[in-house]
């Protein structure tokens, strides 16, 4: 299932994060994952969030630069080695990660990945059983 993440690019500069936060907080919109990258001149913040449409109307209302890309995200125990055996079944069908970020909840971890193929990416996961989870679910 593919979920709409948002891109929000970042002046590196104290207190943008906390103005893209305060401004998605402030109009009930959850953040269910988060990943922040840094380049020379400006970060990336990529989310996860409640409400793609609304948080791109807010962000963009405060002159954010916003771009919404699709990802999957995966399900697998949160144990040692798990992650690892997904991994390699993309690999195997030459799947390029080109990002992913990870978080847990109780005894499972989550993650977000990009990669090369979306389809491809989706039909292996589906054809080795992989939990794949949609908005909902996060």
């Amino acid at each position: 299932m593919i979920i709409k993440q948002l891109s929000v690019f970042l002046e590196n500069k104290t207190g943008r994060i906390n103005d893209v936060v305060h401004a998605l907080g402030a109009n009930g919109i959850n953040m269910h994952a988060f990943s922040m990258a840094e380049t020379a001149d400006f970060g990336i913040l990529r989310l996860i969030v409640s409400d793609v449409e609304k948080a791109v109307e807010v962000l963009r209302a405060k002159d954010f630069a916003v771009m919404s890309t699709d990802v999957v995200c995966l399900s697998c125990d949160n144990v040692p080695g798990s992650l690892a055996v997904v991994l390699e079944y993309l690999a195997e069908e030459q799947i390029f990660i080109e990002y992913m970020y990870a978080f847990a909840q109780a005894d499972q971890a989550h993650v977000v990945i990009k990669p090369n193929d979306m389809a491809h990416c989706l039909k292996v996961l589906e054809a080795h059983h992989c939990r794949v989870l949609g908005k909902d679910e996060l």
